[in-house]
């Protein structure tokens, strides 16, 4: 029998306010005076000193602003790792500070200032040979679990997927709602229902076990408070949706996801689709495979007053919808977590064609 032996992030700090204590927590793995952190921070920020302000900036710490208007990609990547190793003899750190696309982006950077060749080498499956340097995860968005996964999911020049590896998680991350508060709120929503179908299609998927069934049960059941039950949005919800997707990660961590992000993929690969948004445009039109979780997940969409986008797919050439069929069948494991091992008997690329036109 097959044990996993996956690794988990080492260190948390939870807390509002916690944000002004990650001087103290990284100083101690600062290598010497000439290795700077390097902060890694969603453009959006650029010009918010409300936040840029309070980053614990010393020697030749450097903040390095990036944009996330489009999915992380690998040549991005690429890019900045070179210009790092080119620029610094050592960096003491990566600290990626934004939403899931940025701590990912992080998390990338990271592994490839130790991994020779394109970060497009490595998407997959324990292909990285390395372990990368002191990384550390400050989520300004709640829901992708990309703070606690032990992938970071790119757009390479072939397909989307991660550098999935025991040595992508990070070694400290750093949890404050007071820096999720102020979240546009359909970006609020988006990023919520990344977390919310990682628990439906964790606790209905056939890698379900009692690790991952515990933590995305938690999870679900702070989803839907936040955004079933309660009528006003509050700090208490920006506390929960947090913790909702700190345990949402950990329980695809030891199982996986499913149909959704296995066909959402073939989205963002193609049409530049953002991950949130992708999953609520698939999740919509998958009560064939999920039921009581799309019931669920439309209630939410009313409650909230979001509009989904439709027709997206409409005048997509053969070519089209051959890729992003590609990009999905390419994600076995998704598919076999969620329909089993004959799972290629359901899954023909007539019936992805079929999925796709309908979104």
């Amino acid at each position: 029998m097959e044990f996993k032996n996956f690794p988990m992030v080492s260190k948390v700090v939870f807390g509002r306010g916690c944000f002004s204590a990650t001087g103290d927590i990284i100083e101690p793995q600062r290598i010497n005076p000439e290795a700077p952190f390097v902060f890694l921070v969603d453009d959006v920020f650029e010009n918010r000193d409300s936040l840029i302000s309070r980053i614990p900036l010393k020697g030749n710490d450097k903040i390095m602003f990036v944009s996330t208007e489009h999915e992380p990609k690998t040549q991005v990547v690429d890019q900045i790792s070179s210009d790092l190793k080119n620029d610094y003899e050592a960096v003491s750190g990566i600290i990626g500070i934004g939403g899931g696309s940025m701590l990912d982006m992080a998390k990338a950077v990271d592994l490839m200032l130790t991994n020779p060749g394109s970060s497009a080498d490595y998407q997959g499956w324990d292909l990285v040979k390395n372990p990368g340097i002191y990384h550390v995860g400050i989520p300004t968005l709640a829901g992708t679990g990309a703070e606690v996964s032990r992938t970071t999911v790119l757009s390479g020049p072939e397909r989307k997927l991660g550098m999935n590896s025991d040595y992508t998680p990070f070694h400290q991350i750093v949890l404050d709602p007071e820096l999720i508060k102020n979240a546009p709120k359909n970006q609020r929503f988006y990023t919520g229902m990344d977390c919310y179908i990682h628990c439906v299609e964790s606790l209905t998927g056939t890698y379900l076990n009692a690790f991952s069934k515990s933590y995305g049960d938690k999870a679900m059941e702070l989803c839907e408070e936040v955004f079933l039950e309660k009528d006003v949005w509050d700090d208490d919800s920006d506390d929960k949706l947090m913790m909702a997707s700190y345990h949402g990660g950990m329980s695809i961590a030891y199982s996986q996801v499913g149909v959704a992000h296995a066909v959402s993929y073939g989205l963002s690969f193609l049409l530049g689709t953002k991950h949130g948004i992708g999953n609520c445009i698939v999740f919509d039109q998958l009560e064939e495979f999920y039921p009581e979780g799309v019931r669920k997940f439309k209630a939410m969409v009313d409650k909230h007053e979001i509009d989904i986008p439709k027709n997206i797919c409409a005048g997509l050439s053969d070519d089209d919808f051959e890729k992003m069929i590609d990009v999905a069948l390419f994600l076995e494991p998704l598919w076999e977590n969620a329909l089993g091992k004959n799972w290629r008997d359901t899954i023909t690329r007539k019936k992805l064609r079929d999925m796709y036109e309908t979104m």
